[in-house]
């Protein structure tokens, strides 16, 4: 299929309508960390990458990645849409280059960041465990 042909309008209006903040993964991570007493900030747009959730004094960022967009490697909600794959790799693999670039801009100014999946956050013991232990870690 030619990368030439048009945009698919119905595929464009439902994309068109994917938020990227107060999503329903990232919603489950905030109460979690809220009800286990953390207080944190949201989408601070000084540090890079904007991460979801913040933690300035502790110098510590949450990403709550969706696994379609940032393609969690293994994960069965990883799919490539079957039209115009050519410009979806490009776009898949351009978010994962961005997601490296932040992480390490983030490490190299001092802060610790976690990234959660959306796959993860459907296991509520699992994710209060990691969360836990990724802020009870030394800063």
């Amino acid at each position: 299929m030619a990368e030439t042909e048009a945009v698919d309008p119905v595929r464009s209006a439902t994309m068109a309508k994917v938020g990227s903040k107060d999503t329903k993964p990232e919603m489950i991570v905030r109460r979690q960390l809220f009800s286990s007493g953390y207080r944190y900030r949201l989408h601070a747009r000084d540090l890079p990458g904007r991460p979801d959730i913040v933690f300035r004094k502790s110098r510590k960022a949450i990403f709550v990645h969706g696994c379609f967009w940032h393609r969690h490697d293994g994960c069965k909600r990883a799919t490539t849409p079957k039209t115009r794959q050519a410009y979806w790799q490009g776009k898949f693999d351009r978010n994962k280059a961005r997601d490296a670039r932040n992480e390490r801009a983030l490490s190299a100014i001092g802060w610790n960041t976690l990234v959660v999946w959306e796959c993860e956050t459907k296991d509520a013991e699992a994710l209060s465990a990691r969360l836990r232990g990724f802020m009870e870690e030394p800063a």
